[in-house]
């Protein structure tokens, strides 16, 4: 078992953590020295946090974790769900001042340094995230060089908001890839995915192309693909206005879709929809879903601060999946066209397996499509 104790960490340095309201906090640093800004969310997950932090959906966000001991199991590199470190900044209560796992190689301090990440440790996290759920997501100031309470607050008001942020350049791949091997072909566009869902589709057999967020629909449809997965990814859906041009040619192409979290909300504004800004978002693996179709309830994995406004929607879509502490949309199909998207991640990691049968229906929705092409 791999075991190190806090003696071999760096000894930690003050930290603020300034919100733009005015609230701050005093703690500890740990990764790396600098200043951050990003939104200030919460995530509930007990377990999880190397994978957390590295969902490209976290892209501009500072997260509090609320479980109270993070980083006893280290990290390693098997456990990355993308290339780097999205996430701005990690709030925690207490960093844990051993790590044992068999699997882990490096501390959670020495992987936040490698990826230059500010940690801040020992501070409130319940009260912090009492005060989000409050008050709301609002723009926050991480940092071990301001030490003025006031220039921090005012730093984190300077900073960018995230409605009209489109985050996906800064997530996507750089060039299209392929990879998989299977009976159909997929054309996935890249918005910050994770790496469990390539997995995931991977174990249902299916050839993958991986396409940049900014690829033109011609270039995608030229490829003829057997379906086009839209991924999971960060900002504001509604100012990402290149994608959301495409989208409907992808759409006339009557080729099966699925769409989960930003795929999700792109999809749903290119039918019609609009999106809002939740109050504090859904972040965390325990988030009751119900299936209106089945009745069941799955309890889910979850990460976005943006919905889709369920008054909105036209009449050619059906809400197909609702969340059970707010009502809030989770899920929709098309009437008529072979069109389907959830707001929440089901291939999890960290989290649930409760979702896991929606890549089956994704398959099963392109073999139906195929066969019906073929008589």
């Amino acid at each position: 078992m791999a075991t190190k104790d806090k003696s071999q960490i760096q000894k930690a340095d003050s930290c603020i953590l300034a919100l733009e309201d005015g609230r701050t906090f005093t703690g500890k640093n740990f990764g790396a020295k600098g200043t951050a800004f990003g939104e200030i969310v919460f995530n509930t997950s007990m377990y999880g946090y190397q994978e957390i932090m590295t969902d490209p959906s976290y892209a501009g966000q500072v997260i509090t974790f609320t479980s109270t001991e993070i980083g006893n199991y280290g990290t390693n590199d098997d456990d990355m769900e993308s290339r780097k470190v999205y996430a701005r900044g990690m709030v925690v209560r207490n960093l844990s001042k051993k790590y044992s796992s068999h699997r882990a190689q490096i501390s959670l301090d020495e992987f936040l340094s490698k990826h230059s990440i500010v940690g801040i440790s020992d501070v409130d996290t319940r009260a912090i995230t009492k005060h989000i759920r409050d008050k709301g997501a609002m723009r926050c100031t991480i940092s071990t060089e301001i030490s003025d309470p006031d220039e921090a607050v005012e730093q984190a008001r300077l900073s960018p908001k995230m409605e009209g942020q489109n985050l996906t350049e800064e997530v996507t791949c750089p060039n299209k890839y392929t990879i998989g091997e299977g009976k159909y072909r997929v054309a996935v566009l890249d918005f910050g995915i994770k790496k469990n869902i390539l997995n995931q589709l991977k174990e249902r057999k299916l050839k993958l192309d991986v396409f940049p967020a900014t690829t033109k629909a011609e270039d995608i449809l030229a490829t003829n693909p057997d379906g086009i997965f839209l991924s999971n990814g960060p900002g504001d859906p509604a100012a990402c206005e290149l994608i959301l041009k495409e989208i409907p040619k992808l759409i006339e192409s009557h080729t099966p879709i699925f769409g989960i979290c930003l795929g999700h909300q792109l999809l749903s504004i290119a039918l019609g929809a609009k999106t809002f800004k939740l109050k504090f978002g859904h972040r965390g693996g325990n988030q009751p879903v119900k299936n209106l179709l089945t009745t069941k309830v799955e309890v889910t994995s979850q990460n976005h601060g943006f919905a889709v406004l369920d008054t909105s929607m036209p009449e050619d879509l059906e809400i197909t999946h609702i969340n059970l502490n707010d009502k809030s949309i989770e899920g929709f199909k098309h009437k008529k066209l072979p069109i389907f998207g959830v707001q929440y991640h089901p291939e999890a990691s960290p989290g649930p397996h409760d979702s896991n049968y929606l890549f089956e229906e994704f398959f099963a929705l392109i073999e139906k499509n195929k066969t019906s092409a073929q008589v």
